[in-house]
């Protein structure tokens, strides 16, 4: 299947990074076009954060960052939206894939948090094995 939209998870870590760079040709090559989706984790030390805050804050990280992305996807005619939510990742990306009927999924094979990758699974192996759609991890 040729996909048509592509989701691409972003945390900003080196895989996150490689994985935006083959979703963007990917897109290219098929005239798809490319979701950014940006995941916040809920705070573990504060139960009482304000999520709005939390939020905020995240946005303000990944916008700087989505300039430069979204600088490419105009380069290679790619048409790119982004979104930051707050949550659990993979909870997140796979309700993002169905909510859009997203074609193809494109996830780092590692993130930004070692340990957390470790206490809680991988988001990419978590992904893979729940999502509605193709999934390609990027190592």
């Amino acid at each position: 299947m040729i996909p048509q939209k592509i989701l691409v998870a972003f945390d900003g870590s080196i895989h996150s990074e490689k994985s935006f760079q083959y979703a963007l040709e990917t897109a290219k090559r098929f005239q798809a076009s490319l979701l950014v989706l940006s995941v916040a984790p809920i705070p573990e030390f504060d139960i009482a954060v304000e999520m709005e805050s939390v939020l905020e804050s995240a946005q303000e990280h990944f916008e700087e960052q989505f300039k430069d992305l979204k600088k490419k996807a105009e380069v290679a005619g790619v048409s790119l939206t982004t979104e930051v939510v707050v949550g659990h990742p993979a909870e997140h990306i796979i309700r993002k894939a169905i909510d859009e009927k997203i074609d193809l999924i494109v996830v780092g094979h590692r993130g930004k948090s070692k340990i957390g990758e470790w206490l809680l699974g991988s988001v990419a192996k978590r992904v893979s094995s729940y999502a509605p759609c193709a999934v390609t991890i990027v190592r």
